[in-house]
């Protein structure tokens, strides 16, 4: 008897589903910060560049890190939705993602003492002051990031204000039209902030042993979950490692990761540092043993990121085992089309592979 060969897709592009959702493939759009908006409001920038890569075949297109209060942004020209009229602005925005069959999510953040910064291209440099648009920031302790302004110490009823912020901006997210939601607690922001004893020197509720640094993010998580619907997913971004002696560690979030899937959290997107300057060994796939040990000692799935550059290696961190979900940051900048390509070099057929159909023709050898 002769045997027929058997076409096995690629582990990027098998359905995923989390809740009540699934993603058509593991390959993923990182969210990365435009700095292109205006009071908070998404514009044809974001419309194009987010639109593109849905068109280009990601399964989940996600959205930069958007303020859920104006002091929390990064920058001034940071989107938000701490206010209605975002909510349609971002409904034109998901509604082009949907068009071209990905999903849409969010990013919520609240930069913390690394907020009111220029944003990278311009003459200015560090904290913008409050004369040119800046504002006085906010953190867990009145502790600076290195060439930033000294930031104001949270009150105890500001800290308890901060989940009441995240769920309403998460209540918008979902009039607005996204699939998922994702907190951010990483790059040196103000839930990651809080989680490291290198910038938390609270004495009360919300410092010292890691239960209490991890107080505030497990209350935003509840607070989330409390309005976001029950099929669809909520996601957590960590800094695994501060990448300095005495930070925040690989171990200790792998803690609060497992404690978190019994709050209603199902995947875990895994980055490292920002926190404080550190000497972190840059390299393809840096991050990749991070991700792997969350979700080892976390048993939520993962989301693995950092210098994914191509298909191949992409395919391998999943085959590994490594994480459940990349997600392409850097190279999406460059190529808005990285998982059509990732499809033809790995041999996904025509009718398994996300190709729209006006660009079928790039299927052809």
């Amino acid at each position: 008897m002769t045997g027929v060969a058997r076409h096995v897709t690629p582990h990027l592009f098998t359905p995923l589903t989390l809740r009540g959702t699934t993603f058509a493939n593991r390959v993923w759009l990182a969210p990365m910060c435009q700095y292109s908006a205006v009071d908070g409001l998404p514009d044809d920038w974001h419309l194009v560049h987010l639109g593109a890569r849905a068109a280009g075949g990601f399964g989940l297109v996600i959205a930069e890190a958007t303020a859920v209060v104006p002091e929390g942004r990064i920058t001034p020209q940071d989107t938000g939705l701490w206010d209605d009229a975002q909510v349609s602005a971002w409904r034109r925005v998901t509604d082009a993602i949907h068009a071209n069959g990905s999903l849409a999510g969010v990013q919520l953040a609240h930069a913390g003492r690394k907020a009111s910064t220029y944003r990278p291209w311009g003459a200015g440099r560090g904290t913008v002051p409050v004369e040119d648009g800046g504002w006085t920031t906010v953190a867990p302790s009145a502790m600076a990031y290195p060439g930033l302004a000294t930031p104001a110490e949270l009150t105890a009823q500001a800290v308890q204000d901060v989940p009441r912020q995240f769920a309403a901006a998460a209540a918008r997210a979902l009039d607005a039209g996204f699939d998922v939601v994702e907190i951010h607690a990483a790059h040196g922001y103000l839930l990651h902030q809080f989680l490291s004893p290198l910038s938390n020197q609270r004495g009360d509720e919300y410092g010292g042993p890691l239960e209490n640094r991890a107080r505030l993010l497990v209350e935003v998580v509840d607070a989330v979950r409390g309005v976001w619907p029950e099929d669809r997913p909520l996601l957590v971004r960590f800094s695994a490692t501060d990448w300095a002696d005495d930070g925040l560690t690989v171990e200790e979030v792998t803690a609060v990761a497992k404690d978190l899937g019994g709050h209603g959290v199902d995947l875990v997107d895994v980055s490292t540092g920002g926190n404080v300057p550190a000497d972190i060994p840059v390299g393809p796939g840096y991050q990749v043993p991070a991700a792997r040990a969350v979700r080892a000692g976390s048993g939520l799935p993962v989301a693995a990121v950092g210098l994914l550059e191509s298909p191949q290696q992409a395919e391998q961190v999943l085959v590994d085992g490594a994480a459940d979900v990349v997600l392409i940051g850097r190279a999406a900048l460059r190529e808005p089309s990285w998982p059509l390509r990732a499809a033809h070099e790995l041999g996904v057929p025509e009718e398994q592979a996300p190709w729209p159909a006006q660009y079928r023709r790039g299927t052809w050898a």
